[in-house]
């Protein structure tokens, strides 16, 4: 008997020992903005599959990333240095998330938090507004 309890007492050790390794190389796997501070990013709306495969973008595609949104494709917010975004939808308000598809390959500002994993950018969209094109572009 006591070695059975010694047994699963060294079972349920390793259990709490790789359960909170586990939990460690979760969080240090995904970078945040410093205590989820949201940012706010401008750039253009752009779906991700066209944007991707072959860099689709701008007043020409919008017809295409729009309906390539409203059939499911991700979205993501490309800025004016190039850098690219993957947005998210903020599980406690998926309003600004379906409303901003409304503007696919136009310029936006996204409000959220940032987050980075293995070299992927994000922002868990939880405003944003449309911003006005600049007169000569």
């Amino acid at each position: 008997m006591r070695r059975i309890t010694m047994f699963l007492s060294a079972v349920l050790v390793c259990i709490a020992t790789t359960r909170g390794m586990a939990s460690e190389g979760h969080a240090a796997g995904m970078k945040m903005d410093a205590a989820g501070t949201p940012k706010t990013i401008t750039g253009e709306l752009v779906d991700m599959g066209c944007y991707m495969g072959h860099g689709a973008k701008g007043a020409g595609h919008i017809a295409c990333a729009t309906k390539c949104i409203n059939g499911g494709m991700p979205m993501g917010l490309l800025t004016s240095d190039g850098k690219l975004y993957l947005l998210t939808l903020n599980h406690d308000n998926a309003d600004p998330y379906n409303k901003i598809k409304e503007y696919a390959g136009k310029t936006v500002a996204v409000t959220g938090a940032m987050m980075e994993r293995s070299g992927m950018k994000a922002i868990d969209v939880t405003e944003f507004k449309a911003v006005a094109a600049k007169a000569g572009k």
